[in-house]
């Protein structure tokens, strides 16, 4: 594939010839290098996104419309800053910002950092006038959750007034949080004096401004070069949500959090909507090890240990990247929002990652007909390391062991494998197939490059069932689709990810000369620049793959995925690859999927799941809360039963007879470390319903 600056080049003889700034001269003032650092930056992207992209976007005036919305819903997405003047005000440009940044005029985006600074200062009189009177909490009023659904303020009074009812329904969460603990030590025989209702009150309102005097002393050490990332960012996402620019400091952090080789809890966060969410955990993690932290929680608070947990609720990605992280052996204390809406303080002690816990690695399901089970988190490679491990060469022992063993059927689990290394996949659907082609894979000009396996070797031809989730992602749609298109196997869960798009970072300074040097680093730009289809000819773009029996879970009923992120690139198909299906063994997948929905209709954890995502479905559709205390206890407490109730009933379920690989265990004797983890990834297979059914559905197909 040609490299950005290859593509650049191709253009003219020169990158400066390629830009039109050829004839720059770099000036010694700070202010100066400044302005034309902007405006180099902003040629360098337009011209990277123009040509390399995998679906160029039109810079005209619908164009410059959505750049303007998406930037102006990140400016302010809560609408607690700015008013509805003040946004008729910045429509005037509204039209005019693929002029501007084709040009590398930034007059919109000053005019726009003017506005909001002005407002910024309003606001910090708003929070410290407020929380400095009680709040009355018998009364009946409610507050709209949903940002989309506010509208701007029409004046400074109704601002302050949403300020009122944003800081009130803040407080009443702590005052809730409070009584909550206050019952919990009471019930547990404390000692300790409990508070009054004023006290515990009065409290809330300490900690709540003591959090926005930090929030807004930060956001006032912040200049519009801080901002300035949003706004590119603004533009690059009008083209898909994966194509993002990263400034010099903003890619280090992406560095850091993706190789996983640092000290921290090993979780990927993305700002959204205004919070911070776990999109992804890195296996073998701290948080992969602690097991409460998943994909879709949102990180409200964030404590050292025992210390005041700090609200990073509005505060950019990159400060609340590092309150998180921090040195080895050190505890933090997440306060997080689950999906299903509870809320719970998850304790991590930082590390650096244990690799051997991102590795693929097996169990064996005792039974009449063993069943072989493979845990795969990723689909890593090493490509710095000719001898380094790969996940096509481990799954490839596992099985083999397996084998050795007598397994009758293999369990390969994909769920929340967020993807990796393609030709690993390619490597492992031939593990399973005779041969043949795979994947295909399209740039934007050009046929599909078809991936393909070449070994006529089957190393398992026995039942297959892979079990996948709505996090399983890119190269485990793959792999799954594959499995499926060739029915070698069940493909078995809910619903993937549905990402089938293939991103490249480009760093921006090798785009120019050394000329130029006086404005680098800019940065990097993220581009998506393939696609890749299944050998049936679609794609996984926003579909996914949909498993041939599908199970119940938390997000059955939720906007989950790629389809619900903002101009994701559509679904399509291209020409189907020449393939011969698997005939043998051959099993009915409808006689299957009958038998595991009437075992599902049957059973009451799977039951009582269904029920808890269609009220959890319920309550998102919901978008206002109550702000009287009562109403809102009694809200929380009907969340919080409805959660024992299924935590209790997965208790109850009856565990398989799962043990160690003999060579495994072997491996396992004198290291204590490695044993107790091994011990707690075969405790949790044992109860792993999702593990049961496709056990079931196995033996039905032997």
């Amino acid at each position: 594939m040609f490299s950005l600056k290859t593509k650049l080049v191709a253009y003219g003889t020169a990158a400066s010839v390629v830009f039109g700034i050829a004839s720059y001269r770099l000036l010694e003032t700070d202010g100066a290098v400044r302005d034309q650092k902007n405006e180099v930056l902003t040629k360098v992207l337009m011209q990277g996104l123009s040509s390399a992209h995998y679906k160029p976007e039109r810079l005209d005036d619908e164009f410059s419309k959505k750049a303007f919305n998406l930037y102006l819903e990140r400016l302010d997405y809560n609408k607690k800053f700015l008013l509805q003047s003040d946004v008729d005000q910045l429509r005037a440009y509204q039209t005019q910002l693929d002029d501007e940044f084709k040009n590398g005029s930034f007059k919109f985006f000053d005019l726009s950092m003017s506005v909001f600074q002005k407002r910024l200062k309003e606001a910090e009189g708003y929070y410290k006038e407020i929380l400095d009177k009680p709040f009355e909490f018998e009364k009946e009023e409610t507050i709209e959750v949903k940002p989309e659904k506010l509208k701007f303020a029409s004046s400074p009074a109704a601002l302050k007034e949403e300020w009122r009812k944003y800081l009130k329904y803040q407080a009443l969460i702590r005052v809730a949080d409070a009584l909550d603990s206050q019952q919990k030590a009471d019930s547990a025989g404390s000692k300790e004096a409990k508070k009054t209702m004023p006290e515990i009150e009065a409290d809330a309102r300490k900690k709540l401004k003591d959090n926005y005097d930090d929030l807004f002393k930060r956001m006032g050490q912040l200049e519009n070069e801080d901002y300035r990332s949003s706004y590119l960012n603004s533009f690059a996402n009008i083209y898909d949500p994966h194509t993002e620019y990263y400034a010099p400091k903003e890619k280090e952090d992406f560095d850091y959090e993706f190789s996983g080789r640092l000290e921290g809890i090993g979780a990927l966060l993305q700002e959204k909507d205004g919070l911070i969410k776990v999109s992804e955990i890195t296996p073998g993690s701290p948080s992969y090890l602690q097991g409460e932290l998943k994909p879709g929680d949102v990180i409200l608070k964030v404590a050292q240990g025992n210390q005041q947990p700090v609200d990073i609720s509005g505060m950019r990605i990159d400060k609340a990247v590092t309150l998180i992280r921090g040195k080895k052996g050190t505890e933090v204390r997440l306060h997080v929002k689950k999906v299903d809406g509870t809320m719970k303080v998850i304790p991590i002690i930082r590390d650096v990652v244990v690799r051997e816990e991102g590795y693929a690695k097996s169990l064996m399901i005792k039974g009449a007909k063993p069943i072989g089970y493979i845990h795969l988190p990723a689909f890593y490679a090493d490509f710095k390391n000719a001898g380094g491990r790969n996940s096509g060469k481990d799954v490839a022992e596992e099985i083999q062991k397996l084998k050795q063993e007598n397994a009758q059927g293999i369990i390969l689990d994909l769920r929340n494998n967020g993807g990796g290394s393609l030709q690993d996949v390619v490597d492992m659907v031939g593990l399973f197939i005779k041969s043949g082609p795979v994947v295909q894979v399209k740039s934007a000009n050009g046929p599909a490059a078809v991936l393909e396996d070449r070994d006529p070797q089957v190393q398992f031809g026995g039942p297959l069932v892979v079990l996948v989730n709505e996090n399983s992602a890119s190269a485990s749609e793959i792999m799954a689709a594959a499995i499926q298109d060739y029915k070698r196997g069940v493909i078995v869960g809910s619903s993937t990810y549905g990402k089938g798009t293939v991103q490249q970072f480009f760093d921006l300074d090798q785009v120019l000369p050394a000329s130029f040097d006086a404005v680098k680093p800019l940065g990097h730009l993220k581009l998506t620049t393939q696609k890749y289809y299944r050998i049936s000819g679609k794609t996984v773009q926003l579909r996914g793959v949909t498993p041939d029996i599908v199970l119940p879970d938390t997000y059955t009923y939720l906007k989950y995925g790629e389809k619900e992120q903002e101009y994701a690139l559509p679904f399509d198909e291209i020409q189907s690859a020449k393939f011969n299906t698997w005939s043998s063994p051959n099993f009915s997948i409808e006689k299957l999927k009958a038998s595991s929905k009437a075992r599902v209709a049957a059973s009451p954890t799977f039951s009582l799941i269904n029920q808890s995502a269609m009220r959890l479905k319920d309550r998102t559709e919901v978008s206002t809360r109550s702000l009287k205390l009562s109403t809102y206890l009694a809200e929380e407490r009907r969340t919080q039963e409805e959660s024992k109730k299924l935590e209790n009933l997965r208790k109850t379920i009856p565990q398989l007879d799962v043990a160690g690989l003999k060579s495994d265990l072997s491996k396992l004797s004198g290291d204590t470390a490695a044993s107790a983890r091994f011990q707690a990834f075969t405790r949790n297979a044992k109860k792993d319903l999702y593990i049961q059914e496709a056990v079931s559905i196995l033996k039905d197909g032997l």
